[in-house]
């Protein structure tokens, strides 16, 4: 692998610092908002019907999620949930929003090994603006030789990306947490991708690797693993 490999990308959130663990939070303090109207599981289970029936038109990220919040509150409640309870969606909202920046173990030794020898840069999706908030907060600019915030990871945004950096499939490296996002599509476009999974992975996100048969596909426990592969 790298002897082929010119440009690693990392995906961003549960990758590089934690992100998932402050939507389920939210989730949960969503659901004890809305105690009068269902059992918790049941609520949750609504809000992911929302957020499913909303990525085409909201895209992924917080604001998003909160604007899914408050739909699910006015359909579980029959538009009888108050205005102090919409307030406390808002806040919630906020609060995701402003969640501290947490690195994940690793990171900065990984980062600052393998910029020594490639070019590194962020592959990420999201809200634009609360990704490149996250990204300040993180003080990991100086990493990364480009940027690319998608709206979605599919097999074309990635063959965008390739485009854009123009090199070859191959000799770019995928790490990521998300086998949905982060390997797959990739691997499909004939990259090479790296899975590093983290302990909290968003239902949308969940799909098995036992179907995943390819010579440029690395399972590894941890983010520091990718360095006995590169180095």
């Amino acid at each position: 692998m790298k002897n082929k490999i010119k440009i690693i990308a990392f995906d961003a959130d549960d990758t590089l610092w934690l992100n998932e663990v402050y939507y389920r939070k939210t989730e949960h303090d969503f659901a004890d908002l809305l105690k009068e109207y269902g059992e918790r599981d049941f609520v949750i289970e609504e809000l992911f019907k929302t957020e499913m029936q909303n990525l085409k038109l909201y895209g992924y990220g917080a604001k998003g999620f909160m604007l899914s919040m408050l739909e699910t509150a006015i359909r579980v409640s029959a538009g009888k949930v108050s205005s102090e309870i919409q307030r406390g969606i808002l806040e919630l909202g906020k609060s995701l929003l402003l969640s501290p920046l947490v690195l994940l173990p690793q990171v900065m030794e990984v980062l600052t090994k393998l910029k020594t020898q490639y070019k590194l840069i962020l592959a990420t999706k999201g809200d634009l603006l609360d990704q490149e908030r996250k990204l300040e907060n993180s003080k990991l600019n100086e990493f990364f030789h480009h940027v690319e915030i998608m709206s979605d990871k599919k097999e074309d945004n990635y063959q965008k990306l390739l485009n854009h950096l123009d090199i070859k499939a191959d000799e770019l490296l995928m790490i990521g947490n998300s086998l949905k996002s982060d390997i797959i599509p990739p691997l499909n476009l004939g990259c090479f991708a790296a899975h590093i999974p983290h302990e909290t992975t968003w239902q949308h996100e969940k799909v098995g690797d036992d179907k995943i048969s390819n010579d440029r596909f690395y399972n590894l426990k941890h983010l520091k693993d990718i360095l006995q592969e590169l180095i």
